[in-house]
This record gives C-alpha cells, structure tokens and sequence, in this order.
C-alpha cells in the first residue's frame, strides 16, 4: 500500500536509511541521525513537500520525499526528490510506484523541474532515474569525502512542465492531497504493482 508517512512511521524509515548513512556512500551523512533529529527534518520537509511509504504487512519497503534543492526565491519551482528502499524492495516496481506518486503530488503544487542527486558510486540510482525519465545534466568529481576517499555527484534533471510566466509559487502539499479521497484519485491513475 502506497500512503503519505506519518510521524508514527519515523522509525522504520530511519532503519531504512541507516545503513545507507552507516555503510554506503549513498547519502553524505557521517552520522545516522537521531530519532529527534529525524523527526525534526520530517517536520520541516512536510510543511511543504510530500514523503511517501509503500507498506506491506505492517512493514513499510521503501519511502520517497522530496525537498528545496536551492535556497533562493527564483529556484522555488524546483524540487528534490529522494528515495530508499528495503533490499528486498529493490526491482519490485515499488520505487517506481513511489517516484510516479511523488512526482504527480509534486506537478500538482506547481512544480516544474526537479532535480535528483546521486553520488557517483551509485550506479543503480542514476539508471533508475534514467528509467524515470531524468537526464544527466552535469557531474562533480571528486566533491564529497567519505570512508578516506572523494566521491564524486550526478545531477539529474527531469521537466514536468514548463510554464512560461508562473502565477503563483508552490503549494504546500496538504493543499493538493487534503484527505484520502484526494490522495485515492492520484493513486488511480497509477499502474500500482
């Protein structure tokens, strides 16, 4: 089942990412964060971008967020998605599923690109975006430091629509999925695995 997280699910979200801080380059964290830390970074993601959980059995696989890539106002059309996954989850269709929610709750708000960012070493990260339909746009060598060694970054960018002359910024997310009859229509037009 594919859902909004809830503070309830910070747990298993952070058992998740945890050794993607612990024993990967995947993330750029030194430290696994603590639940506190963890619960104030859900927090202030979800004041305005979406974080999604795929859970089965009580168990959830994977999640997907996004969030600010850039600080600066004119950047407020851009958006950062992230993912994780269970190792058993990998391949399963629920990545996909989770990006394909995201990335619709995300146009939805008024996003126009988005930008995700992966270390170098991540192979399977960058052809999943590919997949997804996210195009390399750039590469930093060498740029972060982690087990005694540089990493370098890939910048992929994916479009979801350009809109000459915007109206208005991004809305918060709760304004696009107000309940679960709004989030049920998203997930509608989804092929689901």
């Amino acid at each position: 089942m594919l859902r909004p997280a809830t503070e309830a699910d910070l747990p298993q979200i952070l058992d998740i990412y945890a050794p993607f801080v612990s024993g990967t380059t995947v993330s750029f964290e030194y430290d696994v964060p603590t639940p506190e830390t963890f619960l104030r970074r859900f927090r202030d993601i979800t004041a305005q971008f979406p974080w999604l959980v795929w859970e089965e059995g009580g168990e959830i696989l994977g999640y997907a967020y996004a969030s600010a890539p850039f600080e600066r106002a004119a950047y407020r059309w851009c958006a950062e998605p992230s993912i994780y996954l269970r190792p058993q989850a990998a391949g399963s269709g629920v990545g996909q599923a989770l990006y394909d929610a995201l990335e619709r709750i995300l146009l939805a708000q008024g996003y126009q690109v988005l930008y995700a960012i992966v270390t170098a070493e991540n192979a399977r990260s960058v052809r999943f975006h590919e997949k997804m339909g996210y195009s390399v746009r750039g590469e930093l060598p060498a740029c972060g430091w982690k087990f005694g060694r540089w990493i370098g970054v890939i910048w992929l960018e994916k479009r979801l629509k350009i809109v000459q002359t915007p109206s208005n910024f991004p809305v918060p997310w709760t304004e696009v999925v107000q309940d679960a009859k709004n989030f049920s229509h998203i997930l509608d037009s989804l092929s689901l695995p």
